[in-house]
């Protein structure tokens, strides 16, 4: 997301900014919006999207809400906690144009998650974040809708079923910027899961399959 704030612009450089429009938004801007929708953003399975994530500027501030989230509700068990806080994560979507922006942001969410779990590097619930992030910060062009290779963007949405088992099914991104376009018509008394069909279905996975 970009701000013209001249006395507070980040940027990496200005050939970035010539070819990409990449400026970034400044930390203070970023809490001052996202308390506009302060419940939201704190709450643990409230799905978050930033189209232009850069290196997560907006994301991480998201994730740090929800681990705190977290810690008040599950400090308490060392096994809702983490599988609470990869829900959270989760619950995290990007889409940025420039492929070390990608890598970036997928590194900064993987650094505050890992730090809040206590895990080690190659431990399972870090190499199920891993996993997740790969699905979720996606490399392509909010505009158009579609990845890197061309092909449409496809998300996840996850959910956790409890006794530590997590569902996944995909869903197309353009599909999914259609449930708006149902509000006010006959459908719109229909639940999503009789609007949306996932192209995608798989079954409840734990942190364990997903790391694997």
């Amino acid at each position: 997301m970009t701000a013209h704030v001249p006395s507070e612009v980040l940027v990496k450089s200005k050939r970035r900014v010539a070819d990409h429009g990449e400026v970034f938004t400044p930390n203070w801007m970023v809490e001052a919006m996202l308390d506009l929708v302060k419940i939201e953003s704190e709450r643990i399975d409230s799905r978050v999207l930033e189209p232009a994530c850069g290196s997560g500027n907006f994301l991480i501030p998201v994730l740090k809400r929800k681990l705190a989230t977290v810690h008040t509700r599950y400090g308490k068990s060392d096994f809702e906690r983490r599988h609470h806080a990869l829900l959270a994560l989760m619950c995290i979507y990007g889409i940025e144009l420039l492929a070390d922006n990608v890598a970036e942001c997928r590194q900064n969410l993987m650094e505050l998650f890992a730090n809040y779990v206590d895990a080690r590097p190659d431990s399972l619930v870090v190499r199920a974040a891993e996993h997740v992030l790969v699905a979720n910060i996606v490399q392509g062009d909010a505009l158009t809708m579609t990845a890197v290779d061309g092909r449409p963007i496809m998300f996840p949405e996850w959910g956790y079923l409890g006794k530590g088992r997590f569902q996944r099914r995909d869903f197309r991104y353009d599909n999914l910027t259609q449930r708006a376009s149902f509000q006010g018509t006959l459908w719109e008394h229909l639940e999503e899961h009789e609007i949306f069909t996932p192209s995608q279905e798989y079954s409840a996975m734990t942190i364990e399959q997903l790391a694997s």
